[in-house]
């Protein structure tokens, strides 16, 4: 009798939080291309923000709670990559961004993606690890994407440090595309055997 409660319990307890923030970060990405296209910058600043900080949020989770999953380890980069993509080419799209940054950001996207399915391909798979310049990359390239989004949802004019914003990520971003370039070809160059 009391066997349905504790298969609940179980059932519940396999409920991941951090890939449960990540599959939400997922679903706001066409919510915010949205509220970008028509205009609400001021909700889009809020929205992206909200999805940033759960961005952290479940990483420090499934650190602290040993909640890492595989399923967490590919979705993450996922959502972060479909995320700022679509910000970055909406955002250029109506001209609030270089059209150079945006193009940067996808093209590099791309070619790791590209790089990632060739090395599965050729069974050689590529090990899915952040390198430090990524990570560096893809903070400047959210907090460039939340200046952007909030200086124009609060009215604020802020052209110079957009403009050294759109320097910067467009700078990280060549270094980081370099930096998996590099590991790339390292990677493939090792012997299989």
């Amino acid at each position: 009798m009391d066997e349905a409660p504790r298969l609940v319990r179980r059932r519940a307890s396999r409920v991941n939080l951090p890939n449960l923030l990540t599959i939400g970060r997922v679903f706001a990405v066409p919510l915010v291309i949205w509220l970008i296209a028509g205009g609400e910058l001021f909700w889009a600043f809020w929205l992206f923000t909200a999805a940033a900080i759960t961005d952290g949020i479940d990483g420090a989770i499934a650190r602290a709670w040993n909640q890492r999953t595989e399923l967490g380890a590919y979705l993450d980069p996922v959502a972060d990559k479909a995320l700022l993509m679509s910000i970055y080419v909406t955002l250029a799209i109506i001209g609030e961004i270089p059209r150079s940054v945006a193009i940067l950001v996808v093209f590099r996207d791309l070619v790791i993606i590209g790089a990632v399915i060739l090395s599965w391909l050729i069974e050689k798979p590529l090990p899915i690890e952040p390198l430090k310049i990524s990570k560096l990359n893809t903070f400047a390239q959210i907090v460039f994407a939340g200046v952007v989004l909030g200086s124009n949802g609060f009215g604020l004019d802020l052209g110079r440090v957009e403009q050294a914003g759109a320097w910067l990520v467009g700078g990280l971003t060549l270094a980081s595309a370099g930096a998996y370039l590099a590991a790339f070809i390292r990677h493939m160059a090792l012997d299989k055997s």
